[in-house]
Order: C-alpha cells, then sequence, then structure tokens
C-alpha cells in the first residue's frame, strides 16, 4: 500500500449513471478504500479582502470534517457499539435495518414474478 496516495472524489457527468448521484472513488488495485476521508467544509463569509493583485475577492471559512467508513466501522465495533454510531447518525439499529431490507427485496422479487 502506498502511503502518498491520495483518493480523489469523483462524480458521474450524468444523474442516470451507475452510482446515481452517489460520488465514488476509484481505488488503484495496489491500494484499499481509505477507512477515514478528511474533508474541508468551505463556506463564503459574504465578507471581502483584496488578493495579492489588489484585487476584492471573497474570504472563506474552512472546517475540517471527518467522515469513517461504515464497513471498516462494523467489522471492528462490537453490534451495540455499532448501533449507537448508527442512531446517533439518524439510522436504525442494524437489525431493524436488516429486517426492513429483507421486506423490500421481497417486495421486489414478487413485483418481478
Amino acid at each position: 500500500m502506498n502511503n502518498k496516495w491520495i483518493p480523489e472524489i469523483m462524480y458521474e457527468e450524468g444523474e442516470n449513471g451507475i452510482s446515481s448521484s452517489i460520488p465514488f472513488i476509484m481505488v488503484p488495485e495496489e491500494e484499499e478504500m481509505p477507512k477515514m476521508l478528511f474533508i474541508f467544509a468551505s463556506v463564503d463569509t459574504g465578507e471581502k479582502e483584496p488578493n495579492m493583485e489588489g484585487d476584492e475577492v471573497p474570504v472563506y471559512e474552512w472546517d475540517l470534517h471527518q467522515y469513517a467508513d461504515m464497513n471498516f466501522l462494523k467489522t471492528h465495533l462490537d453490534r451495540k457499539t455499532y448501533d449507537k454510531v448508527r442512531l446517533a447518525l439518524g439510522l436504525e439499529p442494524m437489525k431493524d435495518a436488516i429486517e426492513k431490507g429483507a421486506k423490500i427485496t421481497n417486495k421486489i422479487r414478487n413485483n418481478l414474478n
């Protein structure tokens, strides 16, 4: 694994693509998906300041956010702790999500038949 590899977040150009407008990362064969991503949120403050040429440019506030891979957490946390993380993120506990997912899958299968 190359520690210098920097993942690039990509988006499909069309709305009808495979990823359904969800961003994706092209992971090289010799690398693995990052367990955590660090992303800055950049918000225009509404203020202006001069740049090196003296032109007024917007001032941005930068706030660092961290995003963890839920699959990694699922395999490294006990179920109770993982469910606490899910609840903190506004998700249902895993057991409930699996049951609802199975119902949706069965409904789709029944509609196909």
